[in-house]
């Protein structure tokens, strides 16, 4: 099984059961002791550790992948309510943003939509 197989288009979103499904089936073909749930439950961890590293203000870096880090967004005044128009204060605020390694930029460069 290829690594793009079953992409279509772009606007389409990958869950993490379709996630747990593909790994299950890689895994059984090697004929993996993992049942689902345990995969699900590794999976699970997976992104518990991500958002600890993040919580506790550390860059997340998987190589081959990208990196996870927080960047610090000042607060301002002036921000308005695109809806109302209402004008509004933001606070300074985190974000969590990823940064795609080299690796996935060039995968992601030579793909082409079906």
């Amino acid at each position: 099984m290829s690594d793009t197989e079953g992409i279509r288009d772009v606007q389409g979103k990958l869950t993490k059961a379709e996630i747990v499904e593909s790994i299950g089936k890689r895994l059984a073909s090697r004929s993996s002791l993992l049942s689902k749930s345990e995969i699900h439950e590794v999976i699970e961890e997976f992104f518990v550790e991500i958002k600890n590293g993040l919580v506790s203000g550390r860059s997340v870096e998987l190589r081959g992948f990208g990196t996870f880090e927080l960047r610090h967004r000042i607060g301002r005044e002036k921000a308005r309510n695109p809806r109302t128009g209402d004008v509004l204060k933001v606070d300074s605020h985190s974000v969590a943003i990823f940064r795609p390694g080299r690796d996935l930029k060039k995968r992601v460069w030579s793909y082409k939509l079906v």
